[in-house]
Order: structure tokens, then sequence, then C-alpha cells
């Protein structure tokens, strides 16, 4: 199969832990492009917030190349970061989440469209923020009314214990949570967004943009919310530190991992003549 396309997971998947991109993993994707493969970065994340990334691969404001951020929610064209697609959320619905938040003490992430504010941030999240170059504003007040006339795409929940995120599901009203995809990344988000949007309907939305079939595309991924991203490509790949319940969905996984160039061997084996 001659692969078109490659949608790849940024963190833990692409970005080492340096949240840059190594040396060989940036030739393989300039090879890649070389023979006319499209290499698309697919974030949880603004398309704003990962310029550094797109800069390091040769990406930023490149005419016919893309990103899907958000979760699925945005797809953008890199050149003068035109939105293709993009699915807003009821500022109702992330107003009642951040209630939530608050009374659980937690810190949190708000996301308009061009911009991400933050509350209640601790040392580490601050930390793990700065090593992704992420700019952000901060929520001094519990209120998000500022935002109200915002066009917002997502909310998430800073935790790194599972369980403790879970119990703060479990007290999100059920007829609330039937409307939203949960997802989690990064062993310390939980992150909402509409219902149905998530990295494999982006993914596949792009794909109707550009008139590629699914089977012609490679996605790389490592956690929860790359499975159906996976699910949708003709080749779904688990880098070495992914999840289980991702490696069970994947086609192939990769003998390296995230610091050790598992993108590049993959564009190595699949892509490269």
């Amino acid at each position: 199969m001659k692969y078109k396309l490659i949608a790849s997971d940024l963190d833990e998947t692409l970005l080492n832990d340096q949240k840059h991109v190594d040396a060989k993993t940036c030739q393989a994707i300039l090879q890649a492009r070389k023979q006319g493969v499209i290499f698309v970065p697919c974030t949880g994340r603004g398309f704003t917030l990962i310029r550094r990334t797109l800069r390091e691969l040769n990406l930023l404001n490149a005419q016919n190349e893309y990103v899907i951020s958000f979760n699925g929610s945005v797809v953008t064209e890199n050149y003068q970061e035109q939105v293709i697609q993009q699915v807003l959320m009821n500022y109702d619905t992330i107003n009642t989440l951040f209630e939530i938040g608050i009374r659980n003490h937690l810190a949190m992430h708000v996301y308009t469209l061009r911009d991400v504010f933050v509350y209640n941030m601790n040392a580490d999240e601050n930390d793990y923020l700065s090593r992704l170059g992420f700019q952000y504003h901060t929520l001094a007040q519990p209120s998000i009314s500022l935002l109200q006339d915002q066009p917002m795409e997502k909310i998430l929940y800073m935790n790194k214990d599972r369980a403790e995120l879970d119990d703060v599901r479990s007290q999100i009203p059920s007829d609330l949570l039937a409307q939203l995809t949960v997802t989690y990344s990064s062993n310390r988000y939980m992150e909402f967004n509409p219902l149905g949007i998530n990295k494999g309907q982006g993914l596949l939305q792009l794909l109707q943009h550009l008139h590629i079939k699914p089977e012609e595309t490679i996605a790389i991924g490592d956690s929860f919310n790359d499975i159906e991203m996976l699910k949708v490509a003709g080749l779904g790949v688990a880098v070495k530190n992914a999840v289980p319940e991702v490696k069970d969905v994947a086609n192939y996984v990769t003998n390296n991992d995230y610091n050790h160039d598992a993108v590049a061997e993959v564009i190595k084996k699949f892509v490269l003549d």
C-alpha cells in the first residue's frame, strides 16, 4: 500500500521528553514529504499552541499542510491558520464542567479557538506546560464569564491520579455526560469535547477534504484520545510506550518509544522508498 498521509499525535508520540522533535524524526518526515506524503500533527491542544513544533518540522504557515486540533473538533490549513472545519462546544456545558472542577479543587484548561485559559495552576503543571512552550492566560477568579462571547472548543481537568479523575467524572450529571466525548491523555488529563468529536472524526473530515481514502493513511499514537484515529486509518500504529488499550487496536507496535524516534521508525518501515 502506498500511503498518502500520516496523522501523528504529539505528546508522548512525536515529541520527546523535552517536547521537541528529534533530528532523525525531522529528517524522516522531510523525506516522506519529498515523496508527496502529507504529515499531519493531530493533537488535543489548540492549533495556535503547536507553532513551535510546526516550525521544527518546517510546516509553519505552509500551504497544503494541515493540523487536526482540539481532539478533532478543528481542522486547519497551516497557511494563515485557515479553519477548514470547526465544531464548537456550548458555553453552558463548559461552565457546568468548570464549576464541578472548582468544587474538586482541580487545575483546569479552558480552550477558545485561539487561546487557552488556565485555572488553579500548580507547580507541576506549570513545569509541564513550560516545557511545551505553552502560552496561556491565567484565570484569577473562579469564573469563565469573561469568555461567554468567545468560540469555545473544550475544557479539561488535570490530575495525575486517574482514580480521582474518575471520581470527578461520576459527579457529572448523566444527561450532560451523554452529550460529551470524554478522553484521557498524557497520564494527567481528562478532556471533554462535544459528543462524536474525536481525532478519528477529525481525520475523516480532513481526508474527505483532500479526497484521500482512509486506507491510504497511517495514524500514530499512544493514549486513549488516539484510539479512534488508529481505528480510522488504514495502518494504525501504537508507539512502544502506548497504553495497552491503544496497542490492542493497533496494526503495528513500534520497537522504539517516543524518546527514541518511534515516528521515524514507522516512516522508514512503511513509507520511504
